[in-house]
């Protein structure tokens, strides 16, 4: 498996908690692995809400996750529209995340780039046009994320990467992904605890992206057989990943087994 780990990275919806529960033992899990000095980044690619609401959500799972921990495809955007000279925005995400975004607002021929994530509250054909016509006049396309679609306690829902599918076909444009499983977010993950990609073990239920974000950075990958893994297997999906466990509970005595 390679050196051990100086930075853990973990999905949270379907590793650490799925269909409204925690995972048994994904709250000792982390708890052992801060006993053992491991540092702890939490990854998900939730783009409906802010970051903070994100961490009132989880607070009843009691997972112990803090606040500068936390990375969100939300944060990726934030962090890069902050760094752009004079960015001009359409952004076609939910309207509770709005006004994080509002001080870079454009609209059609003179934006920069076109911002896409959860936007269930706010899709119509008028938004979705707007969208493409800021393509066509020369935006940059950028997704939140790039899910299929998400697994809630009520069944399977359509994600944010259909909705970028349907702006990729129509404007010719491919999408530029903040989320997973990007290696830039991984980076962002990384520099907040001063690692490289190679100290790193990303651990999550999802092939898609947190599997194939680890292997496109270069960082360890550890698979569990919860959240989307069945699903992905019944698909045929290659789960490609370093270790494969049932669940988080078993990463720490995984851990000791690394180096």
């Amino acid at each position: 498996m390679g050196s051990k780990p100086k930075l853990i990275l973990l999905d949270l919806d379907g590793t650490l908690y799925f269909a409204g529960r925690a995972i048994p033992g994904a709250a000792d899990a982390i708890a052992s692995l801060r006993r053992s000095g491991y540092r702890l980044r939490f990854l998900t690619n939730t783009d409906s809400k802010t970051p903070d609401q994100v961490l009132r959500d989880i607070e009843s799972y009691e997972l112990g996750v803090r606040a500068e921990e936390l990375f969100t495809p939300v944060v990726a955007a934030l962090g890069l529209f902050a760094a752009l000279p004079a960015p001009r925005l359409f952004s076609l995400v939910s309207a509770n995340l709005e006004p994080l975004f509002r001080p870079y607002g454009g609209d059609g021929a003179a934006c920069s780039h076109v911002l896409v994530g959860d936007c269930r509250d706010r899709l119509d054909y008028q938004n979705l046009d707007r969208a493409f016509r800021a393509l066509r006049g020369g935006a940059e396309l950028l997704a939140l994320q790039h899910g299929r679609y998400f697994k809630a306690a009520d069944g399977d829902h359509l994600d944010t990467g259909a909705i970028v599918a349907a702006l990729e076909y129509a404007s010719g444009n491919s999408a530029r992904i903040l989320g997973k499983p990007s290696p830039d977010f991984l980076d962002l993950a990384a520099r907040s605890a001063g690692v490289t990609a190679a100290e790193i073990a990303v651990v999550g239920d999802d092939a898609t992206t947190d599997m194939a974000m680890a292997r496109a950075a270069g960082s360890m990958a550890i698979a569990v057989r919860t959240g989307k893994f069945a699903d992905q297997t019944r698909e045929g999906r290659t789960i490609d990943a370093d270790q494969l466990i049932d669940s988080v509970a078993d990463l720490p005595e995984i851990l000791t087994r690394v180096g």
